[in-house]
């Protein structure tokens, strides 16, 4: 978050004041004391010494590396192991290390000129390939490098004997919820919370809907979820207050009653059948995940919120890394191959989407054709090696992280390239338990920024604006004949997963007359249930041609004219 300018650094002033636990070593020929002793400034180099000597004690080792075509080795060993030997410091046998692998030494040169947009054949490039040793070597291959030092190879050993981090995972770690003043229980306060909020959505609400409400609360207090339904259902009703349009509900959460009551949702799971266990059930061990949608012109205000309300330093948005993609990979390493483009271009458009390069080799027969040609068979190999590797890393659509202490107790942070938005280094995969149990356990939440929601606030706005109309969305009908007319005529362009030509071509033939029309269109217009659309829509128009799997499927199919739409 300080310091970085092209390259991570920080000052000697820094290091001194948080040394504890850490080891030093004087690094490679670009380290500041092999820098001095290459400059021929031997006292600037052990006046170097000397002070990271008295810092860090014990914990100091000046580090030899043996590397081919890198002559200056030869003389900074020397005197490394001159000031060894003068003052007391420990040595270390190290080696330079860019790849894993011996044979890994060409695709990562291939992968430099990539980055620095030039070719293998260019000479006036960066390169480490005269030199292709920067591998991690065998106790064998470091003993025969350094067989007069013994215990600076012995000194790796020890280093690594130092070295004890354990990095706690698998936990579940909540912000505090602050509570208001005369509450001491978080499931007692989200209990009113949401009994309050459900007379104010059913004025006399029938038992069927208390019993519901009550099964619900005992599920997500005895799974310790109370804290986690305040704090989203504080940070969107605010959103809501300060007029920034919210989502109605996405996923499984509709089917909470708990939910509805709060506002976090705006779909009536009763009405609409929707089953609670889907979100959560008592057998079910990873938290709910709520995902949010929010006017994509407001929702940084949203997150500013939840910073300033947990602290600024217990929330950031979370990282995430473009990897090379088969193909993308196959026309880069064309590219720096000096291949024509349409060479690499012809064997990347042989690889399925989704599919690896050693998948494709494996069922693809053209692919293997060419694979058996020498001109392509180091161009596919190098591309497989490269495949999958980081190549930028870029803020997470929606992903939100807030700690309990300070993010950094958890995460390394760092600051988006492009402005001073806070993101950190791990990727959501090693920061949320719902999606690895060994992830830290930190609470994530999606912020998910929708155009469509900016769109929708913005005609609200006008119709205020215009006609001093206030317009609730969620309070509009389902059963408005005036939109399913509208929707019969295929007229959905701008209207969020109904607007591409195919959907637009289902609703004229469908002609929809209930929401649930809606949502099975919307379940169905997608690979696979796609086959199913004609005969959805001759079961709609046509009831005796419905054939159920079972009778006791009636109740559930009824809906859907006897077709399984829904997981």
């Amino acid at each position: 978050l300080e310091g970085f300018y092209y390259k991570p650094r920080f000052d000697f002033k820094t290091l001194q004041a948080h040394h504890e636990g850490l080891v030093v070593t004087s690094s490679c020929l670009q380290g500041i004391i092999p820098q001095m002793i290459l400059e021929d400034k031997d006292n600037e180099a052990l006046k170097y010494c000397r002070w990271f000597l008295e810092i860090f004690k014990n914990d100091f080792y000046l580090e030899l590396q043996k590397h081919l075509h890198l002559p200056d080795l030869d003389k900074v060993n020397r005197k490394l192991i001159e000031f060894s030997r003068s003052l007391g410091i420990p040595l270390v046998a190290t080696n330079d290390l860019h790849y894993v692998n011996q044979t890994d030494a060409k695709a990562q040169d291939a992968l430099l000129a990539i980055q620095t947009k030039t070719m293998l054949a260019d000479k006036d490039r960066l390169t480490m390939i005269d030199s292709p040793d920067f591998y991690l070597k065998s106790v064998a291959e470091m003993d025969e490098l350094f067989p007069d030092y013994p215990e600076a190879l012995k000194n790796s050993v020890k280093i690594a004997e130092k070295c004890n981090v354990t990095i706690p995972t698998g936990g579940r770690i909540l912000p505090h919820f602050p509570l208001p003043s005369g509450y001491t229980s978080h499931e007692k306060y989200l209990k009113e919370l949401a009994e309050k909020g459900l007379t104010k959505r059913f004025p006399k609400p029938e038992k069927l809907l208390t019993d519901r409400l009550n099964y619900e609360l005992k599920i997500i207090c005895d799974k310790g979820f109370a804290t986690y339904f305040l704090i989203v259902q504080d940070f969107v009703n605010w959103a809501k207050a300060n007029k920034i349009r919210v989502g109605p509900g996405r996923g499984s959460v509709a089917g909470s009653l708990v939910a509805y009551a709060l506002r976090i949702t705006s779909i009536d799971p009763i009405l609409h059948n929707i089953p609670f266990e889907r979100f959560l059930n008592p057998e079910r061990p990873s938290p709910p995940d709520i995902d949010l949608d929010f006017a994509d012109d407001r929702r940084d205000e949203v997150i500013e919120y939840v910073a300033k309300k947990y602290g600024k330093d217990r929330v950031a948005q979370i990282i995430t890394f473009g990897t090379m993609e088969a193909r993308g990979a196959i026309r880069d390493i064309g590219r720096v191959l000096g291949m024509p483009y349409s060479d690499p271009d012809k064997i990347a458009k042989l690889i399925p989407f989704g599919f690896t390069i050693e998948e494709s080799l494996v069922n693809t027969s053209q692919l293997q054709e060419f694979y058996r040609d020498p001109r392509f068979k180091e161009l596919i190999d190098l591309s497989k090696k490269v495949e999958g590797t980081a190549r930028h890393a870029s803020t997470h659509a929606a992903g939100v992280v807030i700690g309990d202490k300070p993010l950094t107790e958890y995460t390394p942070l760092q600051l988006e390239s492009k402005n001073e938005r806070i993101m950190t280094q791990y990727d959501m995969y090693s920061l949320d338990c719902n999606i690895d149990a060994d992830a830290i356990g930190l609470l994530k939440m999606d912020f998910l920024g929708l155009r469509n929601l900016t769109i929708l606030q913005n005609a609200i706005n006008f119709v205020d604006e215009q006609d001093h109309l206030k317009v609730d969305v969620s309070e509009i009908p389902l059963d408005d004949a005036g939109v399913f007319k509208l929707l019969s005529q295929g007229e959905t362009v701008g209207i969020f997963q109904l607007e591409s030509g195919g959907m637009r071509n289902v609703a004229r033939k469908l002609k929809p007359n209930r929401f649930s029309d809606i949502t099975a269109m919307v379940a169905l217009y997608r690979p696979g249930p796609m086959d199913l659309i004609d005969d959805f829509i001759e079961g709609k128009k046509n009831p005796a041609s419905i054939k159920y799997p079972h009778p006791d499927l009636k109740p559930v199919l009824s809906e859907t004219y006897g077709i399984a739409v829904y997981q």
